[in-house]
């Protein structure tokens, strides 16, 4: 259903058979990689699906803050669209860190068809814990370096992405998660922001569903260049067919 179209980058759901774990593993990314972070920087999408154009989207960094004294990159995701008499509007924010690239805060805002969602998790790297703002107690996290859907996105533009690799990235901000990151090739695209040489690579959240759960086979295409800008996504949803953001337009940071 249109739901799961629009679900969350990574949103975790029980049951899904786990892949077997690759061997490699994700190299923290050094002081001077590329895709670094900047205040401004801004990407403007077309939502498709199956080739149609249905709404926008966009990713952000917006500005910086401190949560708990410490400085971090508030950064948003937003996706909009419709079919038929189905609205969609979701928003997804991180505060990352600007150096290790982890979350010390997730906001899931969503609402789908007749179904409203919010979620506000804090993080707490350095007690390895995380409690949603309602809860009254905290959970244990695996990493003191969390990721979320958001700032994954981020980190994973940071790596050598060299065609063959295979990364895992252990740092899901839930237990049981495991991000898998195959790099695939490269190809050259265009979408309405201009014709790219890309960096193609493929995403997958062990026991999750949504655009990078292990059912949706996504593609990520990264520009091959310094900022690695998200160029373009594809993913395959079960019923309703494939869908895709494609860059439209793009501001780099400062």
């Amino acid at each position: 259903m249109l739901v799961s179209v629009f679900a969350t980058l990574g949103a975790a759901r029980a049951g899904v058979a786990q892949v077997p774990t690759p061997h490699d593993t994700a190299a923290p990314p050094s002081s001077d990689a590329v895709g670094r972070m900047a205040v401004g920087e801004r990407a403007l999408y077309e939502l498709r699906l199956g080739g149609r154009p249905i709404g926008t989207g966009s990713l952000e960094v917006m500005g910086a803050e401190q949560i708990d004294g410490h400085a971090v990159l508030r950064t948003r995701l937003q996706v909009s669209g419709q079919v038929l008499f189905a609205r969609v509007d979701d928003r997804f924010e991180s505060w990352i860190d600007p150096v290790r690239l982890f979350s010390r805060r997730f906001v899931q805002d969503q609402k789908e068809l007749t179904t409203t969602r919010f979620r506000d998790y804090l993080l707490s790297p350095e007690r390895k814990t995380f409690r949603r703002a309602d809860a009254a107690s905290d959970e244990v996290m695996t990493s003191d370096e969390p990721l979320d859907d958001v700032s994954f996105l981020f980190y994973a533009r940071t790596l050598p992405l060299r065609v063959g690799d295979v990364d895992t990235i252990p740092r899901y901000f839930k237990p049981g998660h495991v991000v898998i990151l195959r790099v695939l090739r490269t190809e050259r695209v265009t979408v309405p922001a201009g014709t790219f040489q890309t960096i193609v690579v493929q995403p997958t959240i062990t026991n999750a569903g949504g655009l990078f759960g292990q059912g949706g086979h996504a593609e990520v295409y990264f520009s091959d260049d310094a900022s690695r800008t998200l160029v373009q996504l594809k993913s395959r949803v079960p019923v309703v067919g494939s869908l895709s953001l494609h860059l439209r337009e793009y501001r780099p940071g400062r």
